[in-house]
This record gives structure tokens, C-alpha cells and sequence, in this order.
């Protein structure tokens, strides 16, 4: 993963936000966990349907490292991995909400695609 030489500089409050939580994969990946206590990598990679496993792990990873999620491991054989967000991942819940809330009154169901949508938000839509 590319570790920056120059701290970065933020210009708004908004910015932050957007480096820890914003990106193409982020925002998907904490709507998926935060319809769930947890959930196994091949669970998750299997609702993010489009992302590559080294796409995969670097988000998780970054999300981990600003503590938005929690990995845990458990001692069995296999090793068994699950993903949830942490205290903090889940204020971030009401945010991802309202900007979902935000994009079903300004956007129309024929422009989404997966698993995810069909499970949790379609049904929002015929409100």
C-alpha cells in the first residue's frame, strides 16, 4: 500500500472525511457492514461483486487503520476472519444515510446494479 512521504494537507473538513471514508470501494464497503454485526471476507467480497482482491484488502486495511473497522481473527482451523465497524464506523452510519436518503429522491432505480441494492435499498424506492 503507498505510504505518502509528504503529510497531506486539508483545506475543508470535508476533505478529511472524504480521505477516510470517500473512494470507490470505501463507502460500499461500510453500507455493506453496516447492515450486518459482521461478516467474513468471502461474504463481503462477494457483495462488493466487482472488486479485486487486492482492491479489497488495501480498503479494508486503510479502513482498519483509521479505525472505522475492526478485523478479528479466531484461532480455528481454517483461520476464520470477520469484518464490522467499530464505535466509531457506526457514527458514521447516519451520515451514509442521509446521503442515501439524499439519492433516492434525486436518482432513479434503473441506474443500479448488485446484490446489495436489491437487498436493502430497491424497497426504499417504492415508498
Amino acid at each position: 500500500m503507498y505510504q505518502r512521504k509528504i503529510p497531506k494537507e486539508y483545506y475543508c473538513t470535508v476533505d478529511y472525511g472524504l480521505d477516510i471514508f470517500g473512494g470507490k470501494w470505501k463507502p460500499r464497503i461500510l453500507c455493506i457492514l453496516g447492515h450486518v454485526n459482521s461478516m467474513r471476507y468471502g461474504e463481503l467480497k462477494a457483495q462488493m461483486e466487482n472488486i479485486s482482491d487486492a482492491a479489497l484488502a488495501d480498503s479494508l486495511h486503510e479502513l482498519q487503520q483509521a479505525g472505522i473497522i475492526e478485523r478479528r481473527q479466531y484461532n480455528e482451523m481454517p483461520i476464520r476472519v470477520e469484518y464490522s465497524l467499530t464505535a466509531e464506523g457506526k457514527s458514521l452510519i447516519p451520515v451514509l444515510n442521509t446521503i442515501s436518503n439524499w439519492a433516492i429522491k434525486h436518482s432513479d432505480t434503473e441506474i443500479y446494479t448488485g446484490k446489495h441494492f436489491e437487498k436493502v435499498h430497491r424497497a426504499k424506492f417504492e415508498n
